[in-house]
């Protein structure tokens, strides 16, 4: 089935482009992109699970057809759970949703998961290539601090791998970079992910959107890591780890189990871009563990 803008969700001032596809009778599942993507970047995984869920794509404020602010704190990633909690509202008013998420997208998955509506919201919540800014920072802090040398290596690896987050802070500095390398994203990712760049597929507003959003960065890294808040969840968690990725190193999840109840994880041998470089894996993997949740017959809700 094809995919349909089918709404505009709004939230205050914000305007929210909502697109479905799949069974019109099936679960509800909604993606949620990161940087600098827009719903596109579902386009290998939607098809794999239409058959099974409703399936709704929306463009995070900032990028793509929804509204784009200038003010920096609107891009505070509790503002944009507050998005995810509007779009839900609007398309499944009366029944808990599963939520898949990648880069950015999960890290305000992981900001929903911890307000206190997500127990009558969400069903679940699959976690790509994004982590929790709080634990985190927690976890960075706990192995810098803590006289082991290998610890102390672990902190010092990602923040190697963090390293282009501080450019990103400056306003205006990485701009000049980021709009030549917007036209060539395809090749970019061949190059740091290894990918086919063929399976590229992004929006027309990507020159824009890889700056706008830049703004989820000065709104959101030094006051997370440097003051985590740290909540727990109890919404069932699954963590897809590429195992090679450069950007969120595999090891930052080693203590997510203190802050979801119910988490699993599954590793594949990808790198950060899984839901274009490896759909198969990503779109298995989130409806065998939706599947153990909610045996096949039953509907959301029942959970």
């Amino acid at each position: 089935m094809a995919i349909e803008e089918i709404m505009t969700v709004s939230n205050g001032d914000i305007d929210v482009a909502v697109f479905e596809r799949g069974n019109p009778n099936g679960p509800v599942l909604i993606l949620m992109h990161g940087w600098p993507d827009t719903h596109h970047l579902w386009d290998r995984v939607a098809p794999l699970l239409a058959d099974r869920f409703r399936v709704i794509g929306f463009d995070n404020r900032g990028a793509g057809a929804s509204t784009v602010p200038d003010d920096v704190d609107a891009y505070r990633i509790e503002e944009l759970a507050g998005d995810l909690f509007a779009v839900i509202d609007a398309v499944s008013p009366h029944a808990r949703v599963h939520v898949l998420a990648h880069d950015w997208g999960s890290v305000v998955g992981w900001e929903a998961v911890v307000d206190p509506r997500a127990e009558d919201r969400i069903a679940s919540f699959t976690s790509v290539s994004g982590p929790n800014l709080d634990q985190l920072g927690v976890w960075a802090r706990r192995r810098l601090f803590s006289g082991s040398p290998s610890g102390i290596a672990k902190a010092a690896r990602q923040l190697v791998a963090s390293a282009y987050t501080v450019a990103f802070q400056v306003p205006g500095l990485p701009v000049p970079v980021l709009k030549v390398l917007a036209p060539r994203w395809a090749q970019f990712l061949s190059y740091f992910d290894g990918m086919d760049p063929s399976v590229v597929h992004t929006a027309e507003t990507l020159p824009s959107d890889i700056v706008s959003c830049l703004k989820l960065y000065r709104a959101n890294i030094r006051g997370r890591l440097g003051s985590p808040d740290i909540r727990s969840t109890d919404v069932p968690v699954q963590l897809i780890v590429g195992t090679g990725d450069r950007a969120v190193l595999p090891i930052v999840y080693e203590d997510a189990g203190e802050w979801a109840s119910n988490l699993r994880r599954r590793d594949i041998a990808a790198r950060h871009w899984s839901p274009l470089s490896h759909p198969a894996d990503v779109a298995r993997l989130t409806a065998e563990f939706i599947g153990d949740l909610v045996p096949a017959g039953s509907r959301a809700e029942s959970l």
